[in-house]
């Protein structure tokens, strides 16, 4: 049996519920693993509200690590005894252990502890594709990146630096914004004290950033689009705010024919191979040193629900985990 954290209809934190599962041996194609930490990310909250649409009792969590127990027929990849890391659909990561597809677990090397490895996986692979899969960037470039003191913020910081991109950060307060330059970002804007759509084309002398990368939705959306050079492009990759009303597409070409895209990073990983080349360049990153996983704050699986409450009221910072 193993201890399983089920949300039992959309709603609050309160909707969590820990429950004991049994898990049986894995399928073709699947792999059981025991867990040794469970990262924690904003897609969670969406599924828990009910704005990412689950069928209900549903047990989240899209990250974790631990040991492969188990696999099953055709996995070639990983063996009983591998240490691993992932993140994947379908929810159900918040456990001691399960059973679940392989195509997207990935051995995690020896230089990389569990702990690192259940906080980086869904939100250092989301920086990855940020930076190398969704437009051109190169050494030279600028981005403006909203909540740069958060989980994907601060690897995105270092990411930048690490590639000669400056970086230009907001977050909500001095101390987060100081945790962002420490991380890398050339510039760090308190939104709540400055106007950063002002700041930025001060910061840029009226230029612009090449392109945006927007987990914030709503509430950032329109004077991103400020901020972004003729032929700039709009990443808006997340909705802590709420989500992006419709937009008119004549604000694109108004502003200099802007480009917007809204990515996932479960349409990358779908492709296995991919999956993986992603999860080698984010290892890589990590083993030289060019990106260190700053895990900010954890808490025991039964207190998972705190865990939500702390992430929706933006008091965490870095990655957030559940130890088991």
């Amino acid at each position: 049996m193993a201890r399983t954290a089920f949300v039992t209809e959309a709603g609050g934190p309160e909707k969590f519920e820990i429950r004991d599962v049994e898990v049986g041996d894995p399928g073709p194609g699947e792999i059981r693993i025991r867990h040794k930490a469970c990262g924690l990310n904003f897609i969670d909250v969406y599924q828990r509200t009910g704005l990412y649409k689950l069928d209900y009792p549903h047990a989240l969590g899209m990250e974790a690590s631990g040991i492969v127990e188990a696999v099953g027929e055709g996995v070639t990849h990983l063996r009983a005894g591998d240490r691993a890391a992932y993140a994947s659909a379908p929810p159900g990561a918040y456990c001691e252990e399960r059973v679940m597809p392989a195509a997207q677990v990935c051995p995690l090397p020896d230089g990389i502890s569990f702990e690192d490895g259940a906080a980086m996986m869904l939100k250092g692979m989301t920086a990855e594709y940020l930076f190398a899969r969704t437009t051109p960037l190169s050494k030279g470039d600028t981005v403006l990146f909203h909540a740069a003191a958060g989980g994907v913020g601060l690897i995105a910081c270092q990411w930048a630096r690490s590639e000669g991109i400056t970086l230009i950060g907001t977050a909500g307060s001095d101390e987060k914004c100081q945790l962002a330059l420490d991380h890398g970002a050339a510039h760090c804007i308190n939104y709540r004290t400055e106007d950063f759509e002002a700041r930025v084309k001060e910061i840029t002398e009226g230029r612009g950033v090449d392109a945006v990368m927007d987990s914030i939705g709503k509430d950032t959306f329109k004077a991103s689009l400020n901020c972004l050079r003729p032929l700039g492009m709009m990443m808006s990759f997340g909705n802590a705010s709420g989500p992006v009303p419709p937009v008119d597409l004549t604000m694109l070409a108004s502003r200099g024919s802007l480009k917007l895209t809204r990515p996932t990073l479960f349409t990358h990983i779908g492709d296995p191979q991919t999956c993986q080349d992603m999860a080698r360049a984010l290892f890589d990153k990590v083993l030289s040193g060019a990106v260190t996983i700053r895990v900010g704050q954890s808490f025991p699986l039964e207190r998972v629900g705190d865990a939500h409450r702390a992430l929706e009221a933006r008091e965490t910072t870095g990655q957030t985990i559940l130890t088991l």
